[in-house]
Formats: C-alpha cells, sequence, structure tokens
C-alpha cells in the first residue's frame, strides 16, 4: 500500500535543475552518464527502473517540440534469490500493466534536448539501453543513489542537505507527478502519464497539492457568471 507523499521531500523546478547540473560534477564519467537518467525521472515521471529500461528505440526525438517515449519494460532491483536469472535485478513488464502492455509519456523540449545529447555522448548499450554500467550492464541502485548523495551535498546548503527534500532519486518522480497536479493537468492524465490508477494517485499525493480549492472556486464563479 502507498503510503502519502511528503511534501516535505518534493523540489521545485529550480532546484531540480540545480541537482541534474550537481549530478554531472560527481566522478569523471559516472555522474555525467547518470544525468539524463535522473532528468527522465524528474520530467518523465519516471519510476528507477523504468529509465533504465529505457532505450534509443522507445524515444521519438524530434528536432523541436514535444517528444515521446514508450515504455516497455522496467528493471527494479531486488535480491538475487527473488529473482528468475539469479541477478540482482529483474526485466519485467511495467507496474500497474499486464506484462505486454506499454506506456506512452509525451516529454518535454527540454528533455528531448537532454536525452540527445546523451545519445550523442555515450552511445547506448548493445541492446539500444541509454543507461548502463561500463560493461554494458544494469546500474546498481546503490551505484546511482551514491551519485545522487554526492550531487545533494553539491547542490542544497547544508540545512537542505540535512532535511527530506529529494532524499531519494525516486522523490524526482513524486516533484513531477506534484508538479503536474499543481499545474491543473488533468488527474486522469497525470496517471496515465505516471503509470497509476487516479485513485492511488491521489491518495499518494493528496499533502502535495497546493492551491486547489482556489482555482475550483474561481472556475465555479466564472461558471455561475456565464
Amino acid at each position: 500500500m502507498n503510503a502519502a507523499v511528503d511534501r516535505r521531500v518534493v523540489v521545485n523546478p529550480r532546484q531540480a535543475r540545480e541537482l541534474l547540473i550537481a549530478v554531472t560534477y560527481v566522478g569523471r564519467t559516472r555522474g555525467p552518464m547518470l544525468a539524463a537518467m535522473f532528468a527522465c525521472m524528474y520530467f518523465a515521471g519516471l519510476r528507477p527502473g523504468e529509465a533504465l529500461g529505457l532505450r534509443e528505440q522507445d524515444c521519438v526525438l524530434p528536432a523541436e517540440g514535444w517528444g515521446l517515449i514508450t515504455l516497455v519494460e522496467s528493471r527494479p532491483q531486488t535480491k538475487r534469490r527473488y529473482t528468475d536469472t539469479g541477478r540482482s535485478y529483474d526485466v519485467r513488464g511495467l507496474k500497474h500493466r499486464d506484462d505486454d502492455e506499454t506506456r506512452p509519456v509525451p516529454i518535454p523540449p527540454e528533455l528531448v534536448a537532454i536525452l540527445c545529447d546523451h545519445i550523442k555522448s555515450f552511445d547506448t548499450a548493445p541492446d539500444g539501453r541509454l543507461f548502463y554500467t561500463r560493461g554494458g550492464g544494469t546500474v546498481a541502485v546503490s551505484a546511482y543513489c551514491e551519485v545522487w548523495r554526492q550531487a545533494r551535498a553539491l547542490a542544497l546548503t547544508p540545512e537542505q542537505v540535512a532535511s527530506p527534500l529529494a532524499g531519494f532519486p525516486y522523490d524526482l518522480r513524486h516533484a513531477a507527478l506534484s508538479l503536474w497536479l499543481n499545474a491543473g493537468v488533468h488527474t486522469p492524465e497525470v496517471a496515465e502519464r505516471a503509470g497509476h490508477t487516479v485513485a492511488m494517485l491521489l491518495k499518494t499525493y493528496a499533502k502535495c497539492i497546493d492551491g486547489q480549492r482556489e482555482v475550483a472556486n474561481q472556475r465555479i464563479e466564472e461558471a455561475l457568471s456565464s
């Protein structure tokens, strides 16, 4: 059962961009190679395992305007004894969907540019995956969490580092979905892009939605005046 997200973990767009820049300063290659993965979590609301399963052939990256990624699989990390292969991760279908069901997610021009630059700089794994280890494997949770820990120390104040703000990479997804909801995007559309049910989305992000009462009152007043 998903608990409601603590609004204290949610970064604003400026903080998110500063964190993404900080990631590129972590290590010689590890941070730069993972920056676009974190960007996918913020700008497209992906779960970490979904970002790790993303392939170049799943992406439509136009020269101008919005692009599209079609999520096909997820690579969540788990204990080796729980996987079918003995590896530390499993290749699975998308959460809350049938194994062969995909999920299209429109992506803004900013993320399109980030992914294009990433592919140009780092190419892909042999199977087309965008984010991979030096040997072509799947990036471990411990590896990208350590990069995130160092990026927080670079981008945030000591008080913010000690706070829950963006404490974990997954909080980028929380920030994305909270932003969409607060921007007034219709809840079913947010749920579809995020791979949630509407009920679970509202339950999970109820504490992160600000100002909706005032917006609702204004819309009702306008309708009554027409």
